[in-house]
């Protein structure tokens, strides 16, 4: 017998519909349909809360071809969420790029690293385009922090994306306006988001 019979089983038996397993369980009734119908697993914890509830073993519900195949998933699931936290984290240190020295000011026939808040050689919009642009980089940090620890994959994926296009037009005007130090350190943090997005897929593949 598969967890999905097992489960429609037990619930069954102990006079419990989808609505009333869901809120023991505190998931939504289109989860418990899932799992009955086939079409997935509970995650861990809620496996525990099944077993507890219906007085039975995780070995007892799960195959041990159905026990891999979760633990695979758990383990994909992990190392997405870390990759979120490690994408969100190199974005909210583009903060420092509102107090870093990174701008080359001309003072007489010297130039002078200073701060962007200290930087006049550029119009009044455009340095607030530069402040908005950093900004937002930094929130969408920690978007993805939150996302990724209320464990939601398609918030998750849908925060990478809005990190990846917002780093681009950052990376895009700061090289337009020619400020080689800003778009050189984009540029690394972009690069290693991309590498961290690759080797995370090719773990979950």
């Amino acid at each position: 017998m598969e967890f999905h019979e097992k489960l429609q089983h037990l619930r069954k038996q102990n006079n419990l519909t989808q609505e009333q397993l869901s809120e023991k369980l505190y998931v939504s009734r289109t989860a418990v349909s899932k799992w009955e119908s086939g079409k997935g697993y509970p995650n861990l914890e809620s496996l525990k809360a099944l077993s507890k509830l219906f007085h039975v073993s995780i070995d007892e519900l799960l195959s041990n071809g159905e026990i891999i195949d979760l633990a695979q998933r758990e383990n994909r699931s992990n190392l997405r969420r870390f990759c979120a936290i490690i994408y969100g984290v190199l974005d909210i240190i583009c903060l420092a790029f509102l107090f870093l020295p990174i701008f080359g000011q001309q003072e007489g026939e010297y130039f002078k690293a200073v701060a962007l808040g200290g930087y006049t050689d550029i119009s009044v919009g455009l340095k607030m385009a530069f402040y908005i642009l950093i900004v937002l980089v930094s929130l969408a940090g920690v978007g993805e922090i939150i996302f990724s620890l209320i464990k939601n994959p398609k918030l998750m994926s849908v925060g990478k994306g809005v990190s990846l296009a917002i780093s681009a037009l950052a990376i895009l005007t700061f090289a337009l306006s020619r400020h080689a130090y800003i778009t050189a350190y984009m540029f690394a943090l972009f690069l290693l988001k991309i590498l961290i997005f690759i080797m995370e897929n090719r773990k979950t593949l």
